[in-house]
């Protein structure tokens, strides 16, 4: 039987733990997507989220922050009647409102992979954790990261979020020792 970590349940999990969660992401629209979907999640399960995956995909434009950004409050209004997301007002407008300021950043940036791996020096933190009790919810590398992007006009961006968006993207390796993908990302 494979180990996994002990999170990964369901089938839709699985295929999550095993193929996404934690591979280095320096894509910016796999970034962005993370980003809206950790912001989505917050009061929620990622399984809930996941499991309105596509719901968000179609919703907000294959997430191309440039296409999100330009959303009016009448997109605003039509989300809002949309079951395949999580149709809570503030969640959706910070979606649009840090499409916005993602753009700002790659401005800055060239792109945002180039500024969110500065954090970590252009390389994944690989923990060494032996259960999901040893991992933390937050550090103070996403309290950092999230005060960042907070002071660049991003919302639902709190350390918590941050630190499950560095986990999903592979800004640090938190897959237990003895997963299987430990050694693989």
């Amino acid at each position: 039987m494979t180990e996994r970590c002990e999170w990964a349940r369901s089938d839709h999990m699985i295929a999550y733990h095993d193929t996404e969660w934690g591979v280095p992401m320096r894509d910016d629209r796999k970034l962005f997507e993370f980003l809206v979907l950790e912001g989505a999640q917050a009061g929620l399960s990622w399984d809930t989220i996941l499991k309105r995956r596509d719901g968000y995909r179609k919703a907000f434009a294959g997430f191309d922050p440039k296409a999100v950004a330009a959303f009016d409050d009448q997109r605003v209004e039509t989300l809002l009647q949309d079951p395949g997301i999580i149709r809570n007002r503030l969640k959706v407008a910070s979606t649009i409102k840090n499409a916005r300021s993602f753009l700002e950043v790659q401005g800055e940036h060239g792109s945002f992979s180039n500024y969110i791996w500065e954090f970590v020096d252009g390389k994944p933190v690989k923990n060494r954790w032996r259960s999901l009790s040893e991992i933390p919810a937050h550090t103070e590398l996403s309290d950092r990261i999230s005060k960042d992007l907070q002071k660049r006009g991003f919302s639902f961006v709190g350390s918590t979020i941050m630190y499950a968006h560095m986990q999903a993207t592979g800004m640090v390796n938190d897959h237990v020792a003895g997963c299987f993908r430990y050694s693989q990302v």
